[in-house]
């Protein structure tokens, strides 16, 4: 597929111990590893405190560490070891330091609960009976206190956690005392896109951040730099409510970068599938272009135009094939003038609409804009191409897209309905006045006629919304085919939403 550059998406001695049983988390977010034969490598280490010489260090290598005065615990308190701070004070089971796995796979956080009466204390902050935080590398961990002295602050302290270091550093404060950056997801022009893990609700999130210093300032003053208009916005935003556009949970304003904290898709972008299969069977393109419309639609009829249509801004809810779809990246439109829109594409506007290339991103421009990049992702979507090329030896791709030249290539559209293949062209029309709008992309034969699908879309949408009691904006209500609905078996695909607490 050569439609876009593909985004590329990461101690001492090693001793053997059996895997404790996997155990069921409420939140199912968080999992606990599944069992394997052996763990040969630590995953973390507890250093005691020179307050504490008796304490050997405590390598870390099975997901569950028990601390207190019980003598079965993989970490026992007693008179030998914290003669000092004093045995009474321990409870029998103090804390339990536990690694969670996120989604099954390889990231994982390391968390310490409380289960004392006299505290637990992870840098001086008590912790608080059945209470649980994120540990990071450094953390120093005290028990059986309830205050500290300026004079000796470590007084207490009985370990410090050598492990996971989350580079949470590269958030700003407000966003540091919230949030563990676990992993890089990506990273484009506009900036970069981490996992994060939020320490008050414990479950998790994708972060974006915006370089200001990216975008040049065309005539008026860049949205970026301005804070009140970054707030109106985000107000704005913040108020949409719709299951097939992401989440926005919050926003940090810092002088140099805007942090965006956002719902995180399992899933995936709607690029790497496309890219892995090289083009989708058309009735699941059906089914996620619908939902990809309905989005569209639902953002028009508030006045707000994306601008930024592609399928890395396409995002699943899950591995299924048939899984809930949302649109992301709506936001940019609102903090960016369509120059500078145009510099987020390297110099490669597979998707933009020809009035903006034509006038060079300067000017004003109807939702139509968006109506086009939904005709070449329908295009990608189908065929794993993109209708416009760089290699065209004959016409430059600016001129192509002006002059809206393009063909359907046989050995990819051979199996293409003629509905499909007129929809595309429909939306591909360079005049924008006479491109179809979103409405009637909606009410086109390839979407509407389709009752199996029709039926499967809006089921998932409603299960999905935020208000079960309002039907989807633009898919009708239809009689369910009994006979057919197996067709769209669709377990799983409802995301995994966090809300912050």
């Amino acid at each position: 597929m050569d439609c876009v550059d593909e985004m590329a998406p990461s101690d001492p001695e090693t001793q053997t111990q059996s895997q404790t049983q996997t155990q069921t988390q409420s939140d199912d977010t968080l999992t606990q590893s599944q069992p394997t034969q052996e763990e040969v490598r630590p995953w973390g280490k507890l250093v005691p405190s020179v307050k504490c010489p008796n304490f050997s260090a405590v390598w870390l290598y099975k997901d569950v560490y028990r601390a207190g005065k019980e003598e079965d615990h993989e970490i026992i308190f007693n008179i030998d070891n914290i003669k000092k701070l004093g045995v009474e004070v321990i409870s029998r089971l103090h804390f339990t330091i536990e690694r969670l796995f996120i989604n099954t796979k390889n990231d994982f956080v390391v968390i310490l609960s409380d289960h004392s009466r006299n505290g637990t204390f992870v840098n001086r902050r008590k912790i608080g009976k059945n209470n649980r935080v994120v540990l990071e590398n450094g953390d120093k961990i005290a028990v059986g206190r309830s205050q500290f002295t300026d004079e000796d602050p470590d007084f207490d302290v009985v370990f410090e956690f050598d492990g996971v270091d989350y580079s949470s550093k590269r958030l700003p404060h407000e966003l540091q005392s919230q949030y563990t950056l676990l992993k890089r997801l990506g990273s484009g022009a506009a900036g970069e896109v981490h996992m994060a893990f939020s320490k008050k609700c414990f479950n998790t999130f994708a972060i974006k951040s915006i370089s200001k210093g990216r975008y040049t300032e065309h005539g008026p003053r860049n949205p970026l730099h301005d804070p009140k208009k970054i707030q109106r916005e985000v107000d704005i935003l913040r108020q949409l409510q719709h299951p097939c556009i992401i989440k926005m949970e919050d926003i940090v304003d810092t002088p140099f970068t805007v942090f965006i904290v956002l719902e995180l898709m399992e899933g995936g972008e709607l690029f790497d599938r496309i890219s892995a299969n090289e083009g989708l069977p058309e009735r699941v393109t059906k089914f996620m272009f619908w939902q990809i419309c309905d989005a569209v639609a639902y953002l028009h009829s508030r006045g707000i135009t994306h601008r930024d249509l592609k399928p890395e801004n396409i995002l699943l809810a899950s591995d299924q094939k048939y899984p809930l779809v949302k649109v992301s990246d709506f936001g940019m439109s609102k903090f960016l003038d369509a120059a500078s829109m145009l510099m987020t594409y390297c110099g490669t506007p597979l998707y933009v609409a020809p009035e903006i290339l034509r006038r060079k991103g300067r000017g004003a421009y109807t939702a139509q804009v968006d109506v086009w990049s939904l005709g070449v992702i329908l295009y990608v979507m189908l065929s794993g191409l993109c209708p416009f090329t760089q290699n065209d030896p004959h016409m430059a791709l600016d001129e192509q897209i002006l002059k809206g030249v393009y063909r359907f290539h046989s050995q990819k559209f051979d199996k293409v309905s003629m509905e499909a293949i007129d929809l595309i062209k429909s939306m591909l029309t360079v005049n924008p006045g006479k491109r179809r709008t979103i409405k009637q992309v909606l009410e086109h034969p390839w979407l509407r006629s389709d009752l199996v699908v029709s039926n499967a879309v809006t089921k998932l949408m409603r299960e999905n919304s935020s208000n079960e009691n309002a039907p989807p904006l633009n898919v009708p209500s239809l009689q369910t085919d009994r006979n057919r609905d197996h067709v769209f078996d669709v377990p799983g695909s409802k995301p995994k939403r966090a809300r912050l607490g």
